[in-house]
């Protein structure tokens, strides 16, 4: 499963929109999206918030099954 399935069913499951999910990571909804669309990869930090509010590990933004992520400069 590609993660951005994975955040979006994650997210679904526990009702919130993106900028709920974004407000309580304390980052941009603009920014969220991008990570849930794989424009973006989360800073360690990010991504620790993020898998806290949705409830799984955070290192799966890290993993071998999410190579597919673009990494773009800020």
């Amino acid at each position: 499963m590609k993660i951005s399935a994975f955040l979006i069913d994650k997210r679904k499951e526990k009702k919130f929109t993106q900028a709920q999910v974004a407000e309580m990571a304390e980052i941009s909804r603009a920014y969220y999206t991008q990570i849930e669309t794989e424009i973006k990869r989360p800073s360690p930090d990010v991504a620790q918030k993020i898998a806290g509010i949705l409830g799984f590990d955070w290192t799966i933004f890290f993993t071998n099954n999410s190579n597919d992520m673009k990494q773009n400069a800020v």
